[in-house]
């Protein structure tokens, strides 16, 4: 999956959770705030560094991976 590249899991950033393109936003973060019924558009309000593509790869990983299952 392309997207999947867009997440990054670096130690010195975040304590190594997987973040989003290498900034400060972890997966957990966007996969929460989709959650608590945010809208896609409203995350790319919120956090205008985020792109589209970003939430995407976000709700892969975590489908991929099982971890916030």
């Amino acid at each position: 999956m392309k997207n999947i590249e867009r997440i990054t899991l670096n130690p010195n950033i975040m304590g190594g959770k997987p973040c989003i393109r290498g900034l400060r936003m972890t997966v957990g973060t966007v996969i929460g705030l989709l959650a608590s019924g945010f809208a896609t558009d409203d995350i790319l309000k919120m956090y205008p560094y985020l792109q589209q593509e970003d939430i995407i790869a976000a709700l892969s990983y975590a489908a991929r991976s099982g971890v916030y299952a």
